[in-house]
């Protein structure tokens, strides 16, 4: 009887392990209220942005930077635990001369909705369209973690000048099952990002950064993308960072600032 109780009990545990995942995967995934805390001092010259999107919901955006530069708008996607505009800040410092643009994510206060994989993706064709209707401008996509699966869902339908991928992963599904083995992802999953479906085969060039010792995006999530981009113009590992402390890394900075200027020089060709 103690057998069947306790295999009943471990059951149970599992199951019960099972539904909290399931239950709270998208504020897992995507913890807005964190990324909000987030929120740093902006120089007196940000521009702040708003656009409404077709359901009601609006999205906030931050523009830094000279909006007449010739050069290409960097357009950016961050990490699901970034503030937008800390991200608009940090490349706003490595390209003082670009104009950088990023928005925070549906239902990333300020902006408005619920966050899903899904809106994430269709918000990045509706960010980028309103761009190209208010001035057309030459972009590159810039996306950080999972905001990587973001940028390179915009260049498979929009096309870019450059798309930087930084700590990216094949898809969203194996990486839950790193993280996850005990749990069937497979089957729970409600958030589908396939990067290696995106960028294969599309010819937009593409940069590769990513952290030698990343344990949150770990390399076997981040190898098969090298073995299927057709246009790698730059494949980059900071061997002494991880996931987290990579920005800090000098050797970040040159790699994001050499992608950028191949990008330029291409696109002048």
């Amino acid at each position: 009887m103690w057998l069947l109780i306790l295999v009943l009990g471990a059951a149970l545990l599992y199951a019960g392990l099972v539904l909290v995942t399931v239950l709270f995967q998208t504020k897992m995934l995507f913890p807005a209220q964190m990324a909000a805390a987030n929120r740093p001092l902006l120089p007196p010259s940000t521009e702040r942005l708003e656009l409404m999107l077709p359901d009601g919901d609006r999205l906030a955006g931050v523009r830094l930077g000279p909006s007449a530069a010739p050069k290409p708008v960097l357009l950016g996607f961050g990490g699901n635990a970034w503030n937008a505009e800390a991200m608009a800040l940090y490349l706003h410092g490595l390209f003082p001369e670009h104009e950088v643009i990023v928005f925070h994510y549906r239902g990333y206060p300020p902006s408005s909705g619920t966050p899903s994989a899904e809106a994430l993706f269709a918000d990045a064709l509706t960010i980028f369209d309103h761009l190209q209707q208010k001035i057309p401008r030459t972009i590159v996509a810039i996306g950080f973690s999972i905001g990587s699966g973001v940028a390179a869902y915009l260049a498979h339908h929009r096309t870019v000048a450059g798309l930087i991928l930084v700590t990216p992963f094949d898809s969203l599904k194996a990486l839950a099952r790193e993280h996850f083995s005990w749990a069937p992802t497979g089957l729970l999953l409600r958030h589908h990002m396939p990067t290696i479906d995106l960028v294969k085969d599309r010819q937009t060039p593409t940069a590769m950064i990513v952290a030698g010792r990343d344990t949150i995006v770990p390399a076997r999530r981040t190898e098969p993308l090298r073995n299927v981009i057709p246009n790698l113009i730059l494949d980059r590992t900071i061997s002494d960072a991880g996931h987290n402390d990579l920005y800090d890394h000098p050797a970040f900075a040159a790699a994001m600032q050499e992608a950028v200027t191949q990008f330029e020089a291409s696109a002048s060709r």
